[in-house]
């Protein structure tokens, strides 16, 4: 996965001057826009977006610092105007407007390169298990992507659950953990917003059919999936683990994220201090 990343880095710096299409990065990285997504944001420590914008901002100064046109070199990075240019500049680059017209810059944002550094780092517990296919009945909603935090329109979707629903769903499960289930799914396309929704339910997993007409369905294709266990606050923790998930274990381990809704549940024991967690990511061995 670390080469990926760094000929990820290559293409862009040849390309800093084209639209860079979510489709060829999705090629070069072979994984989902949104795992790519979130894997990029927790290894880089900001979103793609973001250090696609600032490579341009530090070519263009470097281009500005030798003399050229701040015009000619607005457009060449995609910038609609000279406005749009400052606009997109403001954000951490100092820039002055002398006399001639033209913008120096004070700072340089240089490319990234990822490696593996080692530093006495904590053990991760997990296991790898082989799921038969089964599905998962609850309710469901599309809902804003949200990395971190508790995302108010889950908290919504779960509030809305009836008592009917509730024990509709108690009927049909009939699989571990026998309790609510978070499902995440169906990912708005777009590489480089980080905005967008995905489908996001609550349900039991069950390898019954879902015979309710208030009640959603899925279904979970057969699997690898890695387990990751993590107890503590919620959902400090869950997240924590989360990230370390993407930016540790996955770039070392010999898998890749599957192209299956990624599953999570969480046990409260009374208390959302010390929750017991679980994430279910789908994997498969790398090519």
């Amino acid at each position: 996965m670390l080469q990926e990343f760094n000929h990820l880095m290559e293409y862009i710096e040849t390309h800093l001057t084209e639209e860079i299409s979510g489709k060829d990065i999705s090629k070069i990285v072979g994984l989902s826009d949104y795992h790519f997504k979130r894997m990029f944001s927790y290894m880089a420590g900001m979103s793609l977006n973001e250090y696609i914008k600032n490579r341009r901002l530090s070519a263009s100064n470097a281009e500005l610092v030798n003399g050229a046109n701040v015009t000619d070199v607005a457009y060449k990075y995609g910038y609609q105007s000279i406005e749009d240019f400052r606009e997109h500049s403001v954000n951490g680059v100092v820039f002055y407007l002398p006399k001639s017209s033209k913008i120096k810059f004070k700072n340089h944002f240089p490319s990234f390169s990822f490696f593996i550094d080692i530093r006495g780092g904590t053990s991760m517990e997990f296991k790898i298990e082989k799921k038969e296919k089964f599905n998962v009945v609850g309710v469901s909603k599309r809902v804003p992507i949200q990395f971190e935090g508790e995302n108010p329109a889950t908290v919504e979707l779960a509030q809305s659950i009836t008592e009917q629903q509730r024990n509709e769903m108690h009927q049909l499960t009939d699989l571990y953990p026998h309790q609510l289930l978070n499902v995440s799914y169906d990912f708005d396309d777009g590489f480089l917003e980080e905005k967008g929704y995905l489908t996001y339910m609550i349900g039991f997993a069950t390898t019954k059919e879902n015979p309710f007409d208030d009640l959603d369905q899925i279904s979970i294709e057969e699997s690898l999936w890695a387990i990751f266990p993590n107890q503590g606050p919620f959902p400090a923790a869950l997240q924590e683990t989360t990230a370390k998930i993407y930016s540790e274990w996955l770039p070392s381990s010999d898998y890749t994220v599957a192209d299956i809704p990624g599953i999570s549940f969480t046990k409260y024991n009374g208390t959302s201090e010390n929750a017991y967690s679980e994430i279910w990511m789908p994997i498969k061995k790398k090519s």
